[in-house]
């Protein structure tokens, strides 16, 4: 073995004496690299040991989880905390809330009776004008930072310890109780007509929602000033939709951003409550990402990534528009978004409103499904769900009719796309000199029988160079198409077809709103589906 001589030169990570978690104990605030104090001009606490500041201090009444009503926080301005700079998510003594205000930080700590201090930082999402806000169940050393620092140290205390103790023997002049008492009666009815008045004028400005239970804590939440400011007073709309219209807006930090503004009352609350649960909880690369929301007043407002290649059916009429590989990648990854949807989330989620203008397109060309304001969840255990009818005309699956619908909508839906983006013509094209052609799936019919299906593909240069390939993806089509939904593919067996994974049913019915009778016999066929892998559903994508 060779001799090695290792020359010891110094730490690779060195901190400041007042950057180690318990260089002056619990509560006590670290000073000038190693003096110890406790927080002063607040007579909650005291030095566990005069002699040895370096001990920490001491709550002079411990916090008491049976009197939450007493809990109030004292403010540390320009005060850090030894941890503040590093990644403490997975440590089980702090909890991170990013992107918030300073007021919701103080909120979320006296909320919680587990947290003993709330440490705030401005300055680390200057773009939002909010701020980090760290939770603590346990305090250990605190650190007086730099004068302007910004960061602030909020500690739990309990105030009781304040109140006056009145012995058994001391008696109140009866004046005086008399006084106290309507004194507190008067205080009371004021104080309720206040609220009651608060409660009617929020009412009558539409802002009642309970948005705190179903919101993901990850969303930011936005005043309607600041979408204003964002949006530009909401200059430049990106498109229109049922429920609202969609607009460009710039963060402060240059990131462009989505905000789709609803419009309405009844259906208004139901499709934001819809969007709002479905997506805000899931992410998924062919998901549009949810980022955050508004809900004051009568404003209901939700801000989206945004995609700068705006929605699929501007593409697809376009003379000289998408390539066979790019149209080949959009649908495959619209297949992959509605699995994910169907199979692969806690719920299972149907969509109910697939169609081009819902499907996005981003700066290269990845497709991502949006807008789930019709949307549905599920219990994974239940097949079938009753609900009234919803969706757009010309994409609706004919088991509607019934109100008994399954997921396989979406699958009946995404074949009405896919033939539309093989075709490069919309679904209904009132343009058409005969009539029996507006109806893309009249066409369809027709063709197949005549056994023309090249004519419908697309007359874009490259697509007829893949004609042959277009024309076997139709045939993925007409499968998602069939009237009998127990006959249709899952997602996630289209998305293997789509891989060359799986093989198409070929004994198919091209009278695509031929309904059978709904019965205990129309269970799904998938498994008389030849596979060239044992037919497994995928996991996450």
């Amino acid at each position: 073995m060779l001799g090695l001589n290792w020359k010891e030169v110094g730490d690779i990570l060195t901190l400041s004496d007042c950057r180690y978690p318990m260089v002056c104990g619990r509560y006590s605030i670290c000073v000038d690299g190693g003096q110890c104090t406790c927080p002063v001009e607040v007579n909650f606490f005291k030095p566990f040991s005069e002699r040895m500041p370096n001990l920490g201090c001491t709550e002079l009444t411990p916090i008491s989880c049976d009197s939450l009503q007493y809990h109030s926080l004292v403010e540390l301005k320009n005060t850090d905390y030894f941890s503040f700079r590093f990644n403490d998510e997975l440590n089980s003594s702090v909890f991170w809330l990013k992107g918030k205000k300073i007021e919701d930080c103080q909120r979320a700590c006296l909320s919680n009776c587990s947290c003993k201090a709330a440490v705030y930082d401005p300055y680390l999402n200057v773009s939002l004008l909010r701020g980090n806000c760290l939770l603590l169940n346990e305090v250990f050393s605190l650190i007086d930072s730099a004068v302007g620092s910004g960061t602030t140290v909020f500690l739990k205390v309990q105030n009781s310890s304040n109140a006056p103790v009145i012995s058994p023997r001391q008696k109140l002049p009866f004046k005086v109780i008399i006084g106290c008492t309507l004194i507190g009666i008067i205080l009371i009815l004021s104080v309720c007509s206040a609220l009651s008045k608060k409660r009617s004028e929020k009412r009558k400005a539409g802002d009642f929602l309970d948005l705190e239970p179903i919101l993901p804590g990850i969303l930011i939440r936005f005043s309607y000033n600041e979408l204003k400011i964002i949006t530009q007073d909401f200059s430049i709309k990106l498109g229109k939709g049922g429920f609202g219209s969609v607009y460009e807006g710039t963060l402060r930090n240059g990131t462009k951003i989505a905000v789709k503004h609803l419009d309405g009352v009844g259906q208004v609350k139901e499709s934001f409550l819809t969007e709002v649960k479905t997506v805000g909880g899931i992410h998924h690369i062919n998901l549009v990402k949810l980022l955050g929301y508004c809900a004051e007043k009568s404003h209901r407002l939700l801000i989206y990534e945004y995609m700068v290649n705006g929605s699929l059916d501007r593409w697809i009429t376009q003379e000289n528009g998408l390539t066979w590989n790019t149209r080949q990648r959009i649908i495959s990854d619209i297949a992959k978004g509605l699995a994910y949807l169907h199979e692969d989330c806690s719920h299972k989620i149907i969509h109910l409103d697939i169609k081009p203008q819902n499907i996005l397109i981003d700066q290269n060309f990845n497709a991502k499904i949006s807008d789930f304001g019709l949307s549905k969840l599920i219990e994974k255990d239940k097949s079938k769900v009753v609900t009234r009818m919803r969706g757009t005309p010309g994409y609706i699956a004919p088991e509607w009719l019934s109100s008994i619908i399954t997921e396989k909508v979406d699958v009946y839906a995404f074949g009405i796309v896919l033939l539309e983006t093989l075709c490069g013509r919309k679904n209904l094209d009132w343009s058409q000199t005969d009539e029996e052609d507006v109806h893309l799936l009249t066409v369809f019919t027709r063709k197949a029988e005549q056994e023309q299906l090249t004519d419908m593909v697309d007359r874009n240069e490259d697509m007829q160079l893949h004609r042959e390939a277009v024309t076997e993806m139709m045939s993925l089509a007409a499968w998602c198409l069939q009237g009998d939904f127990s006959k249709r593919p899952s997602m996630s067996l289209v998305v293997k077809a789509l891989e060359g994974l799986v093989t198409v049913e070929t004994n198919l019915d091209y009278n695509f709103r031929n309904v059978p009778k709904v019965g205990a016999g129309n269970q799904p066929r998938e498994a008389a589906i030849s596979s060239k892998l044992p037919s497994v559903l995928s996991g996450p994508r």
